[in-house]
C-alpha cells in the first residue's frame, strides 16, 4: 500500500441502482443509507460549497484560537496522506485519510473533511452521521487524526477521479479553515467512484474510523 491523505457500524446503502453510469456525478442523485448517512453535515459542519462561507482562509476565519490557546489546525501546519485499505488486486474503495500536526503548537481539526473526488464532482462526499466521536480531534505536535473514506458504494453515476481534495472545517458551524487542499492519491489513478461515497468525522483512532466503512 502507498501512502497518500487519513473508521461502531455504518448504515448500508439500500440496494444497487442499475442506472447507466455517466461521466460525472449528479448533484441531485446522492444515495441515502437507511437514514444514517447524509450529505448534510451536523454540528460543526456545513454542506455549503467550498468557498461559500464568509469564514474562510487558513486561520479558520479569525476564529483560530480558544481561550486555552488551542488553535484551529491550519493547512500550513498539517501533512496529509491517504492509505488504501483494500487487498492488492481489488478495486480501491476504502481509504484512510490521515492528517498529522507538523507544526510546533497543539491544534484541533474540527468536524469532518469535506471531500471532493475528482475535479468534476458537483457535491462533497456524504457524511456518515453516526461516526461522530463526540470528542474533538486535538493534536499535539506529531499527533495524527483520521477519517475513513468510502469512494464507491455501489450506487449510480460512476465516474473516474484523478484527484482527492479536502476542505478543513472551522470551529463555528458553517465556517471553513482552508480552501480545497489536494491530498496524495492512494497509489491508484484514476479512482472509480460513484455517488455512494461516504466519509467519517475526524477522530484519532484509525481503527475506529475504518469500522464505519469496511463492511460497505
Amino acid at each position: 500500500m502507498l501512502l497518500a491523505s487519513t473508521a461502531c457500524e455504518a448504515g448500508k446503502d439500500d440496494g444497487q441502482d442499475d442506472s447507466k453510469a455517466t461521466d460525472r456525478p449528479s448533484a441531485t442523485s446522492s444515495a441515502s443509507s437507511e437514514g444514517t448517512n447524509s450529505p448534510e453535515p451536523t454540528g460543526t459542519g456545513s454542506s455549503e460549497p467550498t468557498g461559500s462561507s464568509s469564514n474562510t482562509g487558513g486561520n479558520g476565519g479569525g476564529d483560530d484560537a480558544k481561550a486555552d490557546g488551542t488553535a484551529v489546525c491550519a493547512e500550513a501546519d498539517l501533512s496529509f496522506a491517504t492509505t488504501n485499505q483494500d487487498e492488492a488486486g481489488d478495486q480501491v474503495r476504502h481509504l484512510l485519510l490521515t492528517v498529522t500536526n507538523a507544526g510546533d503548537k497543539t491544534c484541533t481539526v474540527y468536524g469532518y473533511p469535506r471531500v471532493q473526488l475528482g475535479a468534476d464532482a458537483q457535491a462533497p462526499v456524504a457524511l456518515i452521521k453516526d461516526s461522530d466521536p463526540k470528542a474533538l480531534a486535538t493534536l499535539a505536535p506529531g499527533d495524527e487524526a483520521n477519517a475513513a473514506l468510502l469512494v464507491s458504494g455501489g450506487q449510480r453515476d460512476t465516474y473516474e477521479a484523478h484527484t482527492i481534495s479536502v476542505v478543513l472545517q472551522g470551529r463555528k458551524p458553517g465556517s471553513t479553515a482552508s480552501g480545497p487542499i489536494d491530498v496524495p492519491m492512494p497509489g491508484a489513478d484514476p479512482l472509480t467512484v460513484d455517488d455512494g461515497g461516504r466519509v467519517t468525522y475526524w477522530m484519532t483512532p484509525s481503527g475506529l474510523a475504518l469500522d464505519f466503512i469496511m463492511s460497505l
